[in-house]
């Protein structure tokens, strides 16, 4: 019992994390307010290069919190990042030049994907009213 009372402790200290090796980043900037009706801003810059400034208000649908922001960093190939967002009833929506972006439609859909779509779609006749939203 010793034995594995012995082992598990070494497992679990060979998997904790080395702090000695990390680089400690300072905190250039940290602006953070808040008033009594729950609107708030963040302003956070470090010594890295890492920048974000986010505001919200609770005016969305049912008191929801609408955010904008935007963050920036450098990636680690040198590429700067600046990512513009809002989040609302919408949903989390960024803006950045570097993001992909759909092809224009209409596009041509592969024949696997209109085949794919016509067997669900038979699947739903198919179904009985009562399994078809369960």
């Amino acid at each position: 019992m010793q034995i594995v009372v012995l082992a598990a402790l070494a497992v679990v200290a060979a998997a904790a994390p080395d702090y000695s090796s990390r680089e400690v980043v300072p905190i250039l900037k940290d602006e953070r307010q808040q008033d009594e009706y729950g609107r708030y801003s963040v302003d956070v810059a470090t010594g890295n290069g890492i920048v974000l400034a986010q505001s919200g208000s609770p005016e969305g649908p049912e008191g929801s919190v609408i955010k904008a922001g935007q963050y920036s960093y450098t990636a680690p190939d040198g590429t700067p990042v600046v990512v513009k967002f809002v989040a609302d009833e919408g949903g989390y929506q960024p803006q950045s030049d570097l993001l992909p972006v759909a092809p224009a439609f209409p596009h041509p859909i592969p024949e696997f994907v209109l085949e794919q779509i016509a067997k669900a779609a038979e699947e739903d006749r198919n179904r009985s009213p009562e399994d078809r939203y369960n």
